[in-house]
């Protein structure tokens, strides 16, 4: 099997969002009839309904899963006088808990436990190095409606006027003009090619002549050119890690699944799956062979 179902994107997923703490003493909060509830309880329970409290101040998320627990406890309590923790039905569900508990802890602790910063960061120095230096230029400018105005305006600019004074006064471009008609830094691609063909031909502090586009007529000035680098590894890490973390659960999940006898009963289910498998290896051999990538497609941009 190339690929996997969404199920175990799930796996993947959802075991990184419920982290377990280990507490050398599991302190007792609270006692319900004597029986202990601790940090190892509110742990737990934070990994199940904590997204769920969103921005809540940390002492009143406490205050809340402590409730939580509390509730838990006496309606179990009160199920198991009903008689409710006998029977199939009780022991599907308990089953079907345990499972979850023991995936999550497996991924908790083997395959997060498996990806690490230096992993991450030989990912982040081999897509450095298949960077290519890419040029980037900052530039003012000045955009009016006629030749005529950026014609007048150059020789203003020729005898020594202020260039962001200029553009400050006359630019019809609302998204530079209060700032003296700054377009900050940018690359190949990022404007319009007769704009581009000229600014990346000056020199710094050079102004160009008047040049149109589909915009009206502009005037440039070059301010300072670099060789745009590589993101800083702190800020990517985290996406870098994260593609690590579900690369591996898919490697493990594939594992786990070739070395097991899975068969499926339901013959709707059966059919649905094998479809989906055929679909897949069709798409798979018709698609162009590509040169394996270690590292995410996101990870790094510059």
């Amino acid at each position: 099997m190339k690929r996997i179902a969404l199920a175990v994107l799930t796996f993947a997923l959802a075991g990184a969002a419920l982290p377990f703490t280990a507490f050398a003493e599991d302190k007792v909060i609270a006692t319900i009839d004597g029986k202990p509830i601790t940090e190892g309880d509110l742990a737990v329970a934070e990994s199940e309904i904590g997204q769920d409290m969103g921005t809540m101040p940390a002492a009143q998320k406490r205050t809340s899963l402590l409730e939580f627990l509390i509730d838990n406890q006496l309606f179990a309590e009160a199920a198991e006088k009903e008689k409710l923790n006998e029977g199939a039905t009780f022991e599907t569900r308990l089953n079907y808990l345990k499972r979850r508990a023991l995936r999550e802890l497996y991924f908790e602790k083997v395959i997060k436990a498996s990806v690490s910063d230096a992993e991450a960061r030989k990912i982040y120095d081999d897509q450095v190095k298949l960077l290519k230096p890419e040029e980037e230029v900052s530039a003012r400018h000045i955009l009016v409606e006629t030749e005529a105005q950026a014609k007048d305006l150059k020789e203003k600019l020729d005898k020594g006027a202020d260039f962001a004074q200029l553009a400050k006064e006359f630019s019809k471009d609302p998204g530079s003009k209060d700032d003296g008609g700054n377009l900050g830094f940018f690359g190949h691609g990022q404007m319009v090619p007769q704009f581009e063909e000229v600014v990346f031909k000056l020199k710094k502090g050079e102004i160009s002549a008047p040049l149109k586009t589909q915009f009206g007529w502009h005037i440039v000035q070059l301010e300072d050119r670099r060789v745009k680098g590589a993101p800083a590894f702190e800020l990517v890490k985290d996406r870098i890690m994260q593609s690590l973390l579900l690369r591996k659960a898919q490697q493990t999940a594939v594992s786990l699944r070739s070395n097991s006898k899975i068969d499926i009963v339901d013959p709707e289910i059966k059919k649905a799956i094998d479809d989906r498998k055929a679909m897949i290896d069709k798409q798979t051999q018709s698609a162009p062979a590509e040169a394996p990538k270690d590292a995410p497609k996101d990870a790094p941009k510059p």
